[in-house]
């Protein structure tokens, strides 16, 4: 045990008078000490509720045997940091969780620990804290928001974004804009779509260090907090039987994680995530295995902002687990992977059924016969961008235009706004990646605006910062090499054609080898001078997009 270096004998005598001031009995500090890591607060919705969750965790802590003891971790709202300099701030975080967690935790000696986050960097952020520290962690999200529902038709986030983009292409009223403003997000909960914060709570479930319905069961649903109970009292034998993170996080589970990702249609977010996770895992991931993965792996569901079905149907239906069945049908998972049930995936989905074949449909039935996200590769990509393929048009799989080319996401909002964006134009959005931007903004405002004025099956977008889950369209995001480190999206002029090809994983600048070298020679990337604080640290210190956006140590 960890706890008896901190608690017992003579010597530690200080730290029990200290235990003692935080009112813990003798009884109490004889016990496994398990860590709580709680992402409370009162600015996140997904995070409003997760004090409830905290105290049904430390019951069943409680009930089984142990000593829970809380402390915070930080969150930030995708959706209200969205649109101006807070989205600078978001990614970011992810690795300030993973820092600081793991500082907690070393400090004060846990056996064991449950994490509860629930939105976007919490999962991610702990995720690589849980596998770095690699002592018994479970994962216990505070789970998804109802869909809303507005002229009898479930609504979520984007629909709320991309109503902006209506309104401002004059297709809708104020009194519809306010009444979306109301009843888009009516509950307590990440978004209720299959954007980041939910893909990666149900990923933690493929991953394996979450219970089944961790990813799916509605915030405000009683149901949750027994799961809350019950990772409690798991926790413990997660202890007793010496199970870590990195017995569970192996390399076959993160093949199986990829591989219900492109099942599951989830966001691209998932892409610079699952990259970070592998790596504190030390297990080797690139964006080619990826493609290899989706090649062979059917995308059978079609949430929003892809389809019309939200996370409260997705858990009727049976959850990740009857997703994961269909796909252990046909052999595309490995089901001797450890999970932390203490049993195998394959014990865990022993009597596991779907109940809606729309929902989830059958392995053989799929929406498409690959997955949901492609990672496409050219000259304007050396390294790799991706694209949330399952939410593309049909009739933009393939597309070739004029670039529009925008040196911020600022920039781009306006021209899309004043109805300069035309049917078949490439909007080009640079500077915007892990180092330039910094943090790698999100860019659900100007999808979201090209979507409400109707374009979204006419004009593609691409940049190398990030898209939101909630994006739809042909958004095309990771471009790596960024702008700022000399990709050739840097380089890329007004009116050049760009070419776009997602069922080939290809896309390209059409401009000859050499006029892209003489533009190298005589066009320099912009350079920012206005970057202070943390950003400025972490721009010199993160790595690409196709590397996961991961702190450089060495």
């Amino acid at each position: 045990m960890i706890r008896e270096k901190v608690v017992d004998g003579f010597n530690n005598a200080p730290h029990r008078s200290l235990y003692h001031a935080l009112g813990l009995t003798d009884e109490e500090q004889k016990r496994p000490l398990i860590g709580i890591v709680s992402s409370y607060n009162e600015i996140v919705p997904g995070h409003i509720n997760l004090d409830k969750i905290a105290e049904a965790v430390k019951l069943g802590v409680a009930m089984a045997g142990g000593t829970p003891i809380m402390f915070p971790a930080i969150a930030v709202c995708d959706g209200i940091a969205m649109g101006h300099v807070g989205m600078k701030y978001s990614l970011v975080t992810r690795d300030l969780i993973a820092d600081s967690t793991e500082a907690m935790v070393m400090a004060h000696g846990f056996d064991g620990l449950v994490m509860i986050p629930n939105c976007d960097k919490n999962v991610p952020g702990l995720l690589m804290a849980a596998a770095r520290l690699n002592i018994p962690t479970i994962f216990v999200s505070g789970g998804p928001m109802l869909a809303g529902r507005v002229g009898g038709k479930k609504t979520s986030l984007s629909s709320m974004f991309e109503a902006v983009g209506a309104y401002s292409a004059g297709k809708i009223t104020d009194e519809k804009l306010l009444e979306f403003e109301k009843k888009t997000c009516p509950s307590c909960g990440s978004c209720s779509g299959m954007y980041t914060a939910n893909s990666m709570n149900c990923l933690t479930e493929v991953l394996g260090m979450g219970l089944s319905g961790n990813g799916t069961i509605p915030a405000p649903y009683s149901s949750r907090i027994e799961l809350a109970k019950r990772a409690g009292m798991q926790i413990m034998e997660l202890v007793k039987n010496d199970i870590k993170p990195r017995d569970i996080m192996t390399e076959a589970a993160i093949k199986n994680a990829i591989t219900a990702d492109m099942a599951l249609g989830c966001s691209t977010n998932s892409m610079l995530h699952l990259p970070a996770i592998a790596n504190e895992c030390d297990v080797n991931f690139s964006l080619n295995m990826v493609n290899e993965i989706s090649e062979h792996t059917p995308n059978i569901c079609h949430l929003a902002p892809a389809g019309p079905t939200y996370m409260e149907d997705l858990n009727e239906a049976g959850g990740v687990y009857a997703v994961l069945k269909e796909l252990a049908s046909k052999n595309l998972i490995d089901t001797d992977v450890m999970t932390v049930t203490g049993k195998t995936l394959k014990e865990n989905l022993e009597g596991v059924s779907k109940t809606d074949n729309t929902v989830i449909r059958d392995i053989d039935n799929p929406f498409t016969q690959t997955g949901g996200i492609a990672a496409l590769f050219g000259n304007l990509a050396e390294d790799g961008c991706v694209v949330k393929r399952a939410a593309v048009a049909p009739e933009m799989l393939v597309h070739e235009g004029p670039a529009r080319v925008f040196n911020s996401e600022e920039d781009a909002i306006k021209e899309i706004y004043a109805g300069g964006i035309k049917p078949g134009d490439v909007v080009v959005i640079r500077y915007e990646g892990p180092a330039g931007g910094p943090g790698m903004r999100e860019m659900l405002s100007p999808t979201s605006a090209i979507a409400g004025a109707g374009l979204d099956k006419e004009v593609a977008l691409i940049t190398d910062g990030r898209f939101s889950g909630a994006t739809r369209g042909a958004a095309i995001g990771h471009v790596s090499p960024e702008a700022a480190k000399g990709g050739l999206i840097a380089y890329v002029h007004e009116g050049d054609i760009i070419s776009i090809n997602i069922p080939e994983y290809k896309i390209e600048l059409k401009v000859s080898d050499e006029e892209i070298e003489r533009r190298k020679k005589t066009e320099s990337p912009l350079e920012r001078t206005d970057i202070t604080g943390y950003l400025k640290r972490y721009s010199k210190m993160v790595s690409s997009a196709d590397k996961g956006a991961i702190i450089n140590y060495k």
